[in-house]
C-alpha cells in the first residue's frame, strides 16, 4: 500500500436516512471528495441516532476493517437526539481535538450556528475518526477545511517518523 492509498469508513448518523425517508446527501458529498484525493472507501453506512448502533459500527471500522479514518456525519448538534460525539468518545482512546477546532474556527466565518456543534475527533487503534456536521454542503465544506493536515496525520497513524515541520527552501 502506498504512503497515501488511505481507507476510508463514512458514517451517517440520521434517524431519518436510516428509516429509509431521507436520501444519504451527506455520505454521498464526503465519499466524493474522499475519492477526489485518490483515497477508497471501504464502507459507507447509515445508522439511526443512538448511541450503541454508532459505537458498534465505529469499532468495527477501527477493529475489524482496521481504515485509516472514519469520517461521521451527523448526531453533533443540540437536539436530545444527537449523541455522535458521546458515542465517539466511548470509543476513543486518545482525542485529536485539533481537527473540530479547525473546523469551527473556519465554519463560524460563515454561520453563528458553527458554535453549537458538539463534533469531537481522535484516535482508536491506528484509525483517525472525525465528526462532521450532518448538513451536505457543511460536511463537505469542514471536510476540505482539515483535508490539508489529514495526509500528514494519517502518515503519522501509520508510524512515519518524519519531522512535522516543513523543510525550509
Amino acid at each position: 500500500m502506498g504512503a497515501h492509498d488511505f481507507r476510508v469508513a463514512i458514517l451517517t448518523v440520521s434517524d431519518r436516512g436510516s428509516a429509509g425517508e431521507r436520501e444519504d446527501l451527506s455520505g454521498r458529498a464526503l465519499e466524493e471528495l474522499v475519492l477526489a484525493q485518490g483515497w477508497k472507501v471501504e464502507m459507507r453506512d447509515v445508522v439511526p441516532d443512538e448511541a450503541v448502533r454508532i459505537e458498534e459500527r465505529l469499532r468495527f471500522y477501527c477493529d475489524r476493517l482496521r481504515v485509516d479514518l472514519v469520517l461521521t456525519t451527523g448526531g453533533t448538534g443540540l437536539s436530545p437526539r444527537d449523541v455522535t460525539p458521546e458515542a465517539t468518545r466511548q470509543v476513543l482512546e486518545r482525542e485529536a481535538p485539533g481537527f473540530v477546532e479547525a473546523m469551527r474556527v473556519a465554519s463560524l466565518r460563515k454561520t453563528p450556528h458553527a458554535m453549537l456543534s458538539r463534533a469531537v475527533s481522535g484516535i482508536r487503534g491506528s484509525t483517525l475518526i472525525v465528526n462532521l456536521p450532518g448538513s451536505p454542503r457543511a460536511a463537505r465544506e469542514n471536510l476540505e477545511v482539515i483535508l490539508p493536515a489529514l495526509d500528514h496525520g494519517l502518515d503519522k497513524l501509520r508510524g512515519d517518523t518524519s519531522e512535522c515541520a516543513p523543510e525550509n527552501p
